[in-house]
């Protein structure tokens, strides 16, 4: 069984390393080197949440994404990574720093897990259902052309107001990554249905047993969040 776990970032340093490796090998599996919004400060921050996929039986990670709350200290990955390309993503933000806001990013996975919609889906879920618990009422993201349809079904909204409506050629200049609001991450009038449903019964429960169908295969999940 694979198992969802949420956390602090800087009360598990362990599983934070790991992440990291196997957010590294994903990226450079794809012809990425470095990315500016793949620093590692982030370790240190006491408003990062860190989401892993781990194998329950050895403790390997296999995906795993992050939740960032804005804070003075520390600009969110998106700003960081292209503010160069477009300085007016910084403003946009600033202006929901009062009312709550952060970033989903970092997300990844192994390919051991693709085709199960352990990546990117139920991450996604495990994310939104932790944005009440942080105080978060909006968030931001960088989707990948082939994640924007997600992003949609998430609730996500394109920020035309930045880039080429909302397109940046990042993190290198083959690929391109898309900007997109939840206007409304508490509750997420915009998303599925189904996901929404998922979300708020994750919410409701720190520990869960997660069982779906994705594509005709059943998937089992246990979830553990740590975030009071």
């Amino acid at each position: 069984m694979y198992r969802l776990v949420a956390f602090k970032a800087v009360d598990d340093l362990n599983r934070c390393e790991k992440f990291i490796e196997g957010h590294r090998q994903v990226l450079e599996s794809i012809g990425v080197k470095k990315v500016t919004s793949a620093k590692n400060d982030w370790v240190n921050n006491p408003d990062v949440i860190v989401v892993i996929v781990e194998n329950e039986e050895d403790g390997l990670v296999y995906g795993g994404a992050r939740i960032h709350k804005a804070n003075s200290q520390f600009p969110l990955p998106m700003v960081e990574a292209i503010e160069d390309l477009d300085s007016s993503i910084k403003d946009v933000i600033s202006k929901d720093l009062d009312s709550g806001t952060g970033e989903i990013c970092g997300l990844w996975n192994s390919r051991v897990v693709t085709g199960l919609g352990i990546g990117a889906i139920f991450m996604s879920k495990a994310c939104l259902a932790l944005t009440p618990k942080l105080g978060l009422t909006s968030l931001y993201a960088l989707f990948a052309p082939t994640t924007v349809k997600l992003g949609l079904e998430m609730g996500y909204e394109i920020l035309t107001e930045v880039g080429n409506n909302g397109t940046f050629y990042y993190p290198k200049l083959d690929l391109i990554a898309t900007a997109m609001k939840l206007h409304d991450a508490v509750n997420l009038p915009l998303t599925s249905e189904e996901h929404r449903n998922s979300i708020f019964q994750i919410r409701d429960n720190k520990r869960l047993l997660i069982e779906e169908n994705y594509r005709g295969r059943n998937v089992k999940l246990e979830y553990t969040s740590y975030i009071e």
